[in-house]
This record gives structure tokens, sequence and C-alpha cells, in this order.
């Protein structure tokens, strides 16, 4: 059974997401290099990754490839990390494949696995094209055992994984620019010249070269809200250019990708009460919160009509992101994400920087966030927490969460 071999593997969660290529290379070697066996496009970055990922994917089905995709975290199903042809692994399917990485690479970590396990059913599935996110950093992630990608991007440089990539964007650019391989042109998203150049450097000592994305072009219909996804979309549209899909591909793509938890839009009634507008969105470090905020003003809802709902995770800079978004909403209600791979900030601890109040748990703080009588509900700070309120608000059944 699938929550059998889901067991199994979170017991590797102690081991982090361990940074280091050695093991996932002898275990690829012991898979008869299943990584080596479709072509694949690679993406890494702070923010963007993941959007960036699932418009290119949509691109290359629309363009007829067989397609897999890996991403990470979950936010319902830990078969969303592993897609193909643009669904999730059944339950069979997975439970299977788990069981064949986890008998077969004991060594692994939790992340490990799970990379290892994509790369398997990718081959089961004979996948034309593998869209696959780095998970942390690039130079040493688990994904980066793939070999020359057909493309590959960095969508943006911010600080958020400090703790492992280095104090400085510098020290995390460097970090990223990791997954430049003899012979590549990586498409770099908006950033500072200087970051530029530092990647550019590193691309250059291992035989690769850097394009910066196009600030101007076609103007595509999207999907996914947010003006930041135009950003991303522009980054999409190049990789799938390089992988092939024509004008007509590109824009069908990017008008049906969707991408769940990044600003989505959710319409319903909890629990049969009053039915409200709920905004969820996945930001969880500083650059995230400030593309929300941009968003939220946008709107130009006032603060007396938004309650927010927001926790986070203690390896994040939460001042930086409860200071952009506090001051947009009046209901300010705070929780402590729970079942993470890291502990939570203490909700006390929030409500003393920006006045609000501390409620035990994600379904009592949406009933309150309700009954403030706001017109908009903004879910924010953690990927665990989206992950919950989606699964309640729309009733979705959900595996344990892991922040890795």
């Amino acid at each position: 059974m699938l929550a059998d071999s889901l067991v199994r593997l979170y017991a590797r969660i102690p081991l982090g997401m361990r940074l280091g290529l050695d093991p996932m290379r002898e275990a690829c070697v012991r898979f008869g290099h299943p990584e080596r066996a479709f072509e694949s496009v690679h993406v890494a970055g702070t923010n963007g990754k993941g959007s960036v990922c699932a418009m290119v994917e949509s691109i290359a089905r629309a363009a007829g490839k067989r397609t897999g995709m890996f991403t990470s975290p979950h936010l319902c199903r830990f078969a969303e990390r592993i897609q193909i042809a643009g669904e999730p692994l059944d339950d069979a399917t997975l439970t299977a494949t788990l069981e064949r990485a986890l008998d077969g690479a004991p060594e692994l970590s939790f992340f490990e696995t799970a990379t290892l396990a994509a790369f398997l059913a990718f081959r089961d599935a004979k996948v034309d094209v593998a869209i696959v996110e780095v998970g942390i950093g690039g130079r040493l992630d688990a994904t980066n055992v793939l070999p020359r990608p057909r493309a590959a991007a960095i969508t943006r440089v911010a600080l958020d994984h400090t703790d492992r990539l280095g104090p400085t964007l510098v020290d995390i650019a460097r970090e990223k620019a990791g997954i430049a391989k003899a012979g590549l042109d990586l498409v770099l998203g908006p950033m500072t010249e200087d970051l530029r150049a530092e990647i550019a450097a590193v691309a250059r000592a291992a035989g690769a070269t850097t394009t910066p994305w196009r600030e101007s072009g076609p103007t595509w219909t999207l999907r996914l809200e947010g003006e930041f996804q135009k950003d991303n979309a522009r980054i999409a549209a190049e990789l799938g250019a390089r992988i092939g899909a024509t004008p007509d591909a590109l824009e069908r793509g990017l008008a049906s990708a969707r991408w769940p938890g990044r600003l989505e839009r959710i319409e319903t009634a909890l629990h049969g009460g009053p039915r409200r507008s709920f905004l969820i969105d996945a930001a969880h470090n500083p650059d995230g919160a400030d593309a929300l905020a941009r968003h939220l003003r946008s709107l130009a809802i006032p603060a007396p009509q938004i309650a927010l709902v927001f926790g986070t995770l203690g390896d994040k800079d939460w001042p930086a992101m409860l200071d952009a978004l506090a001051p947009l909403a009046e209901t300010r209600l705070y929780v402590g994400p729970q079942g993470g791979s890291r502990p939570a900030i203490d909700p006390v601890a929030l409500a003393a920087r920006h006045a609000g109040t501390a409620v035990p748990g994600v379904l009592a703080a949406l009933e309150r966030a309700i009954a403030s009588g706001a017109s908009l509900v903004v879910v924010a700070g953690s990927l665990v927490l989206v992950g919950e309120a989606r699964a309640l608000l729309l009733g979705l059944p959900r595996d344990p969460p892991v922040a890795l």
C-alpha cells in the first residue's frame, strides 16, 4: 500500500535535504542510469522555478511530447511531485516505484529517494522530456546528476536557505549556477547585473554560457495570476522554444498551465458557512512575500476587507515576510504550520510583531477569517500551511507534509 511506502520514505526525513551528489550518482549507477533515459529541462531559482516548470511542462504537452515533471515539495499529496503527461502517478505505480527506490538505495535521504523514484518513473513511462525542478541551490542538489539538459534556467536569486547556500546573494547565485554543464546555455531570469556576472563566471568555468531573459516580446494569455508570472512565462517560452515547441504550442501551453497554491483563487463556503473568496499563495520567503504584497496592492482591496492567515517555519526570515504582508490586512490570524520537517515559528511571536490573534490550527484560523466578514482571505507564509488550507477548502485527501 502507498501509505506503507510513505512511512518507509518519511523515516528518511532526519537526513534532511542532504547536499552532495555522490550518493545519488552511486544509486543511479546501481539502477542502470535512469537519469540518462530522457531529455530534460532543469530549472533552478529561489522563487518562480515551480511555476516555470509547470509552464514548460504544459508547453511540451501542447507540442505533442510525452512529459514527466518532478517538483517539490507537495501541497496535499506526495504524488504531486512526480507527474507523467500532466497527471500525478496513480497510487499503484507510485507505490511500486517508491518500493524499488527504497529497497535498492537504502542509504539515500528522503529527497534523494524521491528524486531517484522520479527518474525511474520517467524511464518506465518512456517520456520524451522531463522537466525537473532543483530542490535547493543547484550545485550539490540531488537533481544535478542529470546529464547535460536540453535547456535550463535560473529564475531568480533571493535570500533563502542561507544556512545551506551562504549568507549573501552572491553565494546563493554561485550555488544555483552549479547546474551549468559544458555546452549548455543557461537562461537567466530577472536579476541584477552583478548576479548575472557571478553566474556567468561559474558557467564559463564549466564550459557553459548564459543568456538573459527577454524583458519584452509577445504578450501571452496566462491562466496563472500575478504580474510576476509574466516574467516566468517569458523564461518558460524560451525554454519551450529550445525543446522544439512552435509558437502555437507556446501560446496554448502557457494559456493552459496550472500551478496550484500560487496566487490560487478559491471561491467556496467552508463547511456550509458563508461563501468567501480565498487567495492562497506559497510565498515562504521575503522575495515571495513582496511579490504577493504587490499583487494584493494591485487588487485595490482596502485593508478592512482583507483577512490574513499567516504562519511560517523557523528557518525563514519571517519578520521581513510579515512586514510586507501584515499592513495590507486589518484582520491577522497567526498559526504554527504543523507536520513539516522543521518547527514552526510560535504564533505568539508573530502577533507580537504585528498585532493579531494567535490561533490553534489552520481550520480555526480559516473559520475566524470568515467570521471577520472580510471579502478576501489570504493564506501565506509556508507551503505546509497553504497545503493544509487548500485541502480543507477543497475537501482534498492529504499526505503528511514535508518541507523538503
